[in-house]
């Protein structure tokens, strides 16, 4: 045993120092990034904030809105061939700001062969498991990354350089970073493993930029502070699940104003995916929160607090945010008097 003495840290725990800056409006900020990926040599151009593969969040509908932004959607893990047969549309329309996701098994493996062979213009693939630091996850990015050389791959989750290291040699492009941060996730409740999601991002992202990859931020962002805080730590994406949900595009069932949400390890996911298994704990929990309409307000609600932290710091692009970021820990980041 042993333990870490040095404070790790969380969204909660700073703040933005703010610096003088050049530009006079927030609309002077550039928020798109062009990347180039490590192994697929792919350029991708748009705004690296991405839906989360959940169920309620990661659905065509969703991909579509998005796309309007040059947003990014990763599909839900459950869509199979007939689901983009039906529903994807024209998948050109995209622009190249999807993800076809995949777990590990046998089964997910033949999916997924299916899903690209009918789809070549799918270029990016989302292998997400809940735990990453398995021999067998390692195994299947390599078997993937051979397979489709040219396509670019995510693979996750992980929390720590080490890991990021090692996803990154068996051929992941991107590295999802999270574990427990999440709305409906109860893995740190019930397992007690974690690792505080703002750290995970510096030290994760240290790892893969020092090897020409990419990270994504995924999971415990509340408000668009966080999400301009996890770039600011070095993030290249930040994928969202909580802050979409509960929209018209990501479908469900409306019941007296409210739509159900639920983590992808939780009991609801596993009996609409395959049955609970006895083996197995609930990792997740659901939730009831209030219909919210379309997508759009919240959107333009995160694009524009991430311009004005951009315009706070003098970083006249997203990319600079980072190289202009100087954070200050806080015992209390809000006056919540009227929260209560």
């Amino acid at each position: 045993m042993r333990i870490i003495d040095d404070v790790k840290l969380d969204f909660k725990d700073v703040l933005f120092v703010p610096k003088r800056s050049v530009l006079k409006s927030r609309k002077d900020v550039d928020l798109n990034r062009t990347f180039k990926f490590k192994h697929s040599n792919t350029v991708w151009t748009g705004v690296p904030i991405m839906a989360a593969n959940m169920d309620g969040v990661g659905t065509f509908s969703m991909a579509r809105a998005l796309n309007e932004y040059g947003m990014f959607t990763c599909f839900a893990k459950s869509y199979d061939l007939d689901d983009f047969v039906q529903k994807s549309g024209n998948l050109l329309h995209y622009n190249n700001n999807v993800a076809v996701s995949s777990g590990t098994s046998d089964k997910d493996w033949s999916k997924l062969q299916q899903i690209l062979n009918s789809f070549p213009e799918l270029n990016f693939i989302c292998i997400d498991i809940a735990n990453g630091y398995s021999e067998h996850f390692g195994d299947f990015v390599a078997k993937v990354r051979a397979r489709y050389p040219t396509h670019t791959i995510i693979a996750g989750n992980v929390v720590t350089a080490d890991m990021t290291h090692e996803l990154i040699l068996r051929g992941a492009d991107i590295v999802k970073v999270g574990i427990g941060p999440g709305s409906v996730c109860t893995t740190r409740i019930q397992t007690g493993v974690g690792y505080p999601q703002l750290s995970a991002i510096i030290e994760c992202a240290d790892a893969a930029h020092g090897l020409g990859a990419h990270i994504i931020a995924d999971g415990g962002c509340t408000c668009p502070g966080d999400v301009a805080k996890a770039v600011g730590a070095g993030a290249d994406f930040v994928m969202l699940g909580g802050m979409l949900a509960g929209h018209m595009e990501g479908g469900g069932t409306i019941e007296n104003g409210n739509v159900t949400f639920y983590g992808m390890s939780s009991k609801d996911a596993q009996e609409i995916h395959g049955g609970f298994k006895d083996y197995r704990a609930s990792e997740g929990r659901a939730i009831t929160m209030p219909f919210r309409g379309t997508v759009t307000s919240t959107v333009n609600e995160i694009l524009g607090g991430l311009r004005s932290t951009c315009t706070y710091i003098g970083a006249p692009t997203l990319k600079q945010l980072s190289k202009c970021t100087t954070f200050v820990k806080v015992n209390r980041q809000i006056n919540d008097v009227f929260l209560k």
